[in-house]
């Protein structure tokens, strides 16, 4: 049986350490928010490291992750702390074992200030319409 994974790691810059404390908070608030759906998702693993400063959240999975949930989250951090410009990260989907279309990738932008998606891709869906193009 094979397992499948979604990975990613990317960092946010909540504006200052306070901020950073602040945002923590609000992780905890949603994870456990999260605990409570049936299924609950994967959600995803948030620290501030000494290495990233002091007002970087560093956000990534632990064994699997999900992507959405981080989205959630990284929009809840722009509306409280008033953050603006664009973000985005990449994540990939893997599988434990070779499996014909098993492995996929993406990534996502925002506008903070708006809280809206600029752009995202899945490579999955996406090659699927490229290759049935050549069909048609």
């Amino acid at each position: 049986m094979a397992d499948y994974f979604t990975h990613f790691s990317c960092l946010l810059d909540v504006g200052t350490p306070q901020n950073a404390a602040r945002a923590l908070d609000l992780y905890n608030a949603l994870m456990a928010e999260n605990a409570l759906e049936d299924p609950p998702s994967d959600g995803f693993v948030l620290s501030i490291e000494p290495e990233h400063g002091g007002s970087q959240l560093w956000m990534r999975d632990d064994v699997t992750g999900d992507p959405q949930s981080m989205i959630t989250f990284v929009l809840h951090c722009a509306e409280v702390f008033d953050l603006q410009g664009r973000w985005g990260f990449q994540w990939a989907g893997t599988c434990s074992r070779p499996r014909v279309n098993a492995f996929s990738g993406g990534a996502h932008v925002l506008d903070l200030a708006t809280r809206q998606t600029i752009a995202w891709i899945g490579t999955h869906g996406w090659l699927a319409d490229h290759l049935a193009e050549g069909d048609a």
